[in-house]
């Protein structure tokens, strides 16, 4: 079996869409490769996995008429004349697109093509890409219910599949959590909760959480993990000293942790921004989240993501504009004070959680190519 992916511009459809390679390389054997761009992150993250990859050139649609415009149409042009000598080398059964403006020239050559076609939506509201090829994708996967709704113009065609990250998340063990726990010197029962600033770390949430530290070291209902992002551990870490807070006040600081899952695992509530991977893990594993969503995010995906977290009762948003080490704080110590609610609000999570992504997206790439 003959298989090409793409995605790309961020690792939110890079790494899904990896995961499906993976998964399809491992199960079937089969022969991926990877389109990309030469400017987006792929071009760097996937060769590091070890499958095939061949770029294209491509760049995002301008939403106002310009200079820009006219030259966005001549990249897609050539992108779709070098999609089709790839497709047309290549041979593939069929092609996987899992979001950013490179899976256009792809998917589209390929509906040209006569070859099978499968389109993933990472979010709940779905990105500009993917609305325009939904009328001529063969298969459009959702990774939530609430995607549904976007593709009514699309009936028969939408699965809700979930996102290929929630599989690997949900194989975690607990002897894996238990020693993500111990590593950290977590007490293996207390509750935890975990801070994810993100990788580079969003400076409005390390520094609610550094205004409220005082508060959290003052009480003993949960243990705190503090992901602060690379840039800015080295200042946090050295405000935090100062204030004399640490392990023994059952405050941990990371830069960044390689092994999230087992961590997350472990998890009782998580705060972190409202990315598509992020809520996928989290549904999949039961973990309630306290939401903050990015406001410089296209289309404002993560809103639509935390806000439909938080109107099924799976979780809090917490807009950047209101966050504050007041309302952090309160909302931590409002479920960890409420069991009932803090239980509640896991059901919630977890049902709205695909951990079986990965077969579900499997058995329908199965199908479109008559496998």
């Amino acid at each position: 079996m003959k298989i090409v992916v793409t995605g790309g511009g961020t690792g939110g459809h890079i790494y899904p869409a990896l995961a499906i390679a993976k998964f399809f390389a491992e199960k079937e054997q089969a022969d991926i490769l990877y389109i990309g761009t030469e400017r987006g992150l792929e071009c760097d993250i996937v060769p590091r996995s070890g499958f095939a990859f061949r770029t294209i050139v491509v760049s995002g649609l301008k939403r106002k008429l310009s200079f820009d415009t006219v030259k966005t149409f001549a990249r897609l042009t050539k992108g779709l004349l070098q999609s089709r000598k790839i497709l047309k080398e290549f041979q593939p059964d069929i092609v996987i697109g899992c979001g950013g403006y490179v899976v256009a020239p792809v998917v589209s050559m390929a509906k040209m093509l006569r070859i099978p076609t499968y389109i993933h939506e990472m979010d709940v509201m779905p990105g500009l890409t993917n609305r325009s090829l939904s009328r001529i994708a063969d298969r459009i996967g959702v990774s939530f219910e609430g995607a549904v709704p976007y593709f009514r113009h699309c009936q028969g065609k939408v699965v809700v599949s979930g996102n290929p990250r929630a599989t690997e998340v949900a194989q975690v063990t607990k002897e894996e959590t238990m020693a993500a726990k111990q590593e950290l010197g977590l007490h293996p029962t207390k509750k935890t909760v975990v801070i994810v600033s993100g990788s580079r770390g969003a400076k409005p949430i390390n520094d609610a959480v550094i205004d409220m530290i005082d508060r959290v070291a003052a009480q003993t209902d949960f243990q705190l993990v503090y992901i602060t992002g690379q840039i800015h551990f080295d200042e946090i870490s050295k405000r935090l000293a100062e204030k004399g807070v640490g392990p023994e006040k059952g405050i941990v600081v990371q830069p960044f942790v390689y092994n999230m899952p087992p961590l997350l695992a472990g998890a009782d509530i998580l705060v972190s921004r409202a990315g598509a991977t992020t809520i996928a893990e989290a549904t999949a594993l039961g973990i309630p989240g306290i939401y903050i969503p990015s406001p410089y995010v296209t289309n404002n995906h993560q809103e639509h993501n935390a806000k439909w977290l938080a109107d099924a009762g799976a979780g809090i948003m917490i807009q950047e504009r209101n966050l504050s080490s007041e309302s952090l704080f309160d909302a931590i110590i409002s479920l960890i004070q409420s069991p009932d609610k803090l239980q509640s609000m896991k059901e919630k999570s977890r049902s709205l959680g695909v951990p079986n992504a990965l077969e579900n997206i499997h058995q329908t790439i199965l199908q479109l190519a008559g496998r």
